[in-house]
């Protein structure tokens, strides 16, 4: 079956084998950890120590503790990633063996959150590094104890990129023969002509 939180695919096999254990606790615990769970992803930091309090009435090992964090992540993350309404996302985990309580207090949590949880996922994905400044020399040598006569300029380039995700700046140096700057310097002009078409 495919399913659309999980982008019109298969559900993976690891969150269908989490779902028994999602069941095991009550609806309403569940909902108390989907609240900490969507903090995690929002980038509010989570409470273990309150997770492993709702979860002890269950007697979860660890294992299971952080299974069921992950299978919640992936649920509220990817249902939020692909659009997908609350009673829609209700029905497939009902489809999955969720008991209906449990989707209920799940939707309800993802439903609250949802135009936050997209906005959140909007910020971390695709993030590039960007070039914050250009500095070049050109260097051209007349002649050299090797030879005679050299008349080739070379063009040293200095791009400082910054990190998006270390937030420094780091320098990237390259020297170019001539031929190879003019090779550059086209493509360039190309990839400029291009996004120009597309804004």
């Amino acid at each position: 079956m495919r399913f659309r939180f999980c982008g019109d695919l298969d559900c993976p096999d690891w969150v269908l084998a989490e779902i028994s254990t999602l069941a095991k606790i009550s609806s309403v615990k569940l909902k108390l950890i989907c609240a900490q769970v969507l903090k995690d992803v929002l980038g509010e930091g989570i409470d273990y120590d309150k997770i492993l309090k709702l979860t002890s009435d269950a007697k979860f090992e660890s294992g299971d503790v952080k299974a069921t964090v992950a299978v919640l992540a992936f649920i509220l993350s990817s249902a939020a990633k692909y659009s997908v309404d609350s009673d829609s996302l209700s029905s497939e985990l009902q489809q999955l063996g969720l008991p209906k309580e449990h989707a209920a207090g799940l939707c309800r949590s993802y439903e609250e959150k949802q135009s936050l949880l997209q906005d959140s996922l909007r910020k971390c994905s695709l993030r590039l590094n960007c070039l914050d400044s250009v500095s070049w020399r050109v260097d051209y040598t007349l002649s050299s104890s090797e030879l005679r006569q050299v008349n080739e300029p070379v063009v040293h380039l200095k791009l400082n990129v910054k990190n998006v995700d270390q937030k420094v700046t780091e320098p990237v140096a390259m020297t170019l023969s001539a031929e190879k700057f003019r090779v550059l310097l086209a493509e360039l002009k190309q990839a400029q002509a291009i996004m120009k078409t597309l804004e």
